[in-house]
């Protein structure tokens, strides 16, 4: 199982590193800079529609690519119906959403920009349950290449209107969204013909007997990701609510510069926990050891994590001045501070990951709980002193929160013991780096100076053993 992971993580970690910074520094940033505080605008209506869209999946995508990679079989029967569940639960989503935003009190603008975004989010996730099946069949090598079908036709649908003199040299926030529907219908069409050609023939139907006992099962998934949607994206909404119209754009859209790249990191995470998910599961079922799996994948997710949070914490000035956004000096240090969140968000993927495919949901949902109470309670105090700056910091101490009750929780169910030859290493790693970006700091050259900190970094992660080498050559070079 080791080796099948690495294997397909290096090359989804090769197809998305490919695919994804172009897609973040070639058009997100430059719509974000061409847009000014109307990215605000857009990113605090994106905020609400993710916060909600749990209302679209119900659970079912974790709980269907857990239940699939244990019982194969049930694939053609259980797609059929799913998709009738996941047409109602779009309607559903949409009318929560139209009344949400009719309560608050947006405005013309914003309730046409929210329609797009909520038939978006349909999409997205329409295209994450048919991944769900690709990834429970241990179909890997195929979820990774259309990992990045969506990102891959919104590059060339913005790289037309942004570089080319199509507009006139204009670009206006709905075109941005009008290319992230399109994108997504593409990209929808192309995954679902290749799971069905893996399902074979089914029929669409919704089956009420069917949906109340299969909601029956997925409702736990579903409040768990909603809990964790609050705590993880409700901030954005708060600095925008809470704040005068006008100020509160600018907070968010100051909170988006760093967000933003925070949500490219975490994208890391999500392919580990992508892959982990059927591969815990599937080990659990059959009472395979896991604590090497575990302590494997952490290892490799740690030495991320804390690579690009440190390097960011060093460099945070210089990453915001290359992303070419405005107000630098107030954008930076909240960036730096969400970015030391994908530490804890990294720990989650993993033991958040293996608690899921455990079936520990009443435990994660507990967490998830008093996660969401503290985060919203703290920024309700917090936001209107501090604005994006509070928010950043409410949001670290609530992730850090929830990954230590998270490894507290998977200790106690799996009787982890503790791999103290792993925490020195990480404990001797972060040391290391952060004295590696001090002294880079003395390089004349910023641009070298962060290529140096990194490249010095990866090569102590192999000196110590953080990642070793010959572990990795045995995996590659012997099959299990």
């Amino acid at each position: 199982m080791k080796r099948k992971f690495f294997t397909n993580l290096i090359l989804l970690l090769a197809v998305n590193v490919l695919v994804k910074p172009f897609w973040l520094f070639g058009i997100d940033r430059t719509v974000q800079n061409a847009t000014g505080d109307e990215y605000g605008l857009y990113y605090s209506l994106f905020a609400l529609s993710m916060t909600l869209n749990i209302l679209l999946d119900m659970g079912i995508t974790n709980y269907n690519n857990r239940n699939i990679a244990r019982y194969t079989q049930l694939l053609p029967k259980h797609m059929g119906n799913i998709l009738g569940i996941k047409l109602l639960l779009g309607i559903v989503y949409a009318i929560v959403c139209l009344l949400w935003a009719a309560l608050v009190g947006y405005n013309k603008i914003q309730f046409h920009l929210l329609f797009f975004l909520i038939f978006n989010q349909f999409l997205l996730q329409m295209i994450l349950y048919l991944r769900s099946n690709l990834s429970a069949l241990h179909l890997f090598a195929t979820d990774s290449l259309v990992s990045v079908l969506d990102r891959l036709f919104m590059i060339l649908f913005c790289g037309i209107l942004l570089f080319t003199n199509v507009t006139g040299g204009v670009f206006e926030i709905e075109w941005f969204v009008y290319t992230q529907t399109l994108s997504y219908v593409l990209a929808a069409l192309i995954i679902f013909i290749i799971v069905l050609n893996k399902a074979g023939k089914i029929r669409i139907n919704f089956n009420p007997k069917f949906t109340l006992v299969f909601l029956k099962r997925t409702y736990p998934y579903a409040i768990l990701i909603l809990l964790m949607s609050f705590y993880n994206r409700f901030d954005t909404v708060l600095l925008e609510r809470l704040l005068p119209y006008n100020e509160g754009l600018r907070q968010v859209s100051l909170y988006a510069h760093g967000f933003r790249l925070l949500d490219a990191t975490v994208m890391f995470g999500v392919l580990f926990a992508g892959m982990l998910l059927p591969i815990f599961s599937r080990m659990i079922k059959m009472k395979q050891p896991i604590g090497e799996m575990v302590s494997f994948a952490y290892s490799l997710i740690i030495f991320l994590s804390l690579t690009i949070a440190i390097s960011s914490f060093f460099y945070r000035v210089e990453i915001m001045e290359w992303m070419q956004y405005d107000h630098v000096a107030e954008s930076a240090p909240i960036f730096s501070i969400l970015m030391f969140g994908f530490i804890p968000i990294a720990t989650t993927y993993i033991f958040g990951t293996l608690l899921t495919a455990n079936g520990s949901i009443k435990q994660l949902n507990i967490m998830a709980a008093f996660g969401m109470v503290l985060n919203i309670g703290l920024n309700l105090i917090f936001i209107p002193y501090f604005q994006a700056h509070g928010a950043a910091v409410i949001s670290l101490f609530t992730q850090t929160f929830t990954a230590i009750a998270q490894v507290a929780i998977a200790v106690r169910i799996f009787k982890f013991k503790p791999k103290w030859s792993l925490i020195s290493r990480i404990i001797a790693y972060s040391a290391f780096i952060i004295i590696v970006g001090y002294f880079s700091k003395m390089v004349q050259a910023p641009f070298l100076g962060y290529l140096v900190m990194l490249i010095i970094s990866t090569l102590i992660a192999f000196l110590i053993r953080l990642i070793n080498l010959k572990a990795i050559f045995q995996l590659l070079t012997n099959r299990e």
